[in-house]
C-alpha cells in the first residue's frame, strides 16, 4: 500500500449538533486530520442517498454522516430516518462491489467536539487502510441511478 495516500472524506453534518461539535472542536483546538470537507445540512435526516453516491463518484474516498443522538433530534425522529438510509447505503455499496466501510454514521451532540474529532481521525485511518477509491473517475457513470434509489423503500 502506498504510504503517501491521503484520503478525501466528505462529511455531512447536522446543523444543530454535529456541525456545532465540529465548531467546538475547532475553537477548543482539538486536532484531527484535515482530510474531511464538512457540508452542513439542517438535519441528518435530510441527507439524500444520492449525495453520498455523488460524493464517492466525484472523488471522495469515504463519506461520514453525523447527526444528533437518537431521541435528541431537533426535528423529532429524523435521525432515525438517517439511520435507515445509512443501512440502505451500506447494503447498496456492498451490492455494487464497494466496501461498505467507506460510509460511516456517527452521533455527536454539540458538546462532543472531542468525540467528533476522534471519530474523524479514526475514520480517516479506516479509509486509509482501504486505499483510494477510483470509482467514477474514469468516465464511469454511477452504477445506480437516482430513480432506482427512489424506488427503494427507506
Amino acid at each position: 500500500m502506498n504510504d503517501t495516500f491521503e484520503p478525501t472524506i466528505i462529511g455531512f453534518t447536522c446543523n444543530w449538533c454535529s456541525y456545532r461539535a465540529a465548531d467546538l472542536a475547532g475553537t477548543a483546538r482539538v486536532k484531527y486530520p484535515p482530510n474531511i470537507r464538512l457540508i452542513r445540512l439542517m438535519c441528518s435526516g435530510r441527507l439524500d442517498p444520492t449525495f453520498v453516491f455523488k460524493a464517492l463518484a466525484s472523488g471522495a474516498d469515504g463519506v461520514l454522516i453525523t447527526g444528533c443522538h437518537p431521541g435528541e433530534c431537533h426535528y423529532l425522529e429524523q435521525n432515525y430516518k438517517a439511520l435507515r438510509r445509512f443501512h440502505l447505503l451500506r447494503r447498496t455499496l456492498e451490492g455494487l462491489g464497494l466496501e461498505p466501510g467507506r460510509v460511516k454514521l456517527v452521533w455527536a451532540s454539540a458538546a462532543e467536539g472531542v468525540k467528533l474529532g476522534s471519530e474523524i481521525g479514526s475514520f480517516v485511518e479506516e479509509i486509509r487502510a482501504l486505499g483510494p477509491l477510483h470509482w467514477g473517475q474514469t468516465g464511469d457513470q454511477l452504477p445506480v441511478s437516482s430513480r432506482q434509489l427512489e424506488e427503494v423503500p427507506a
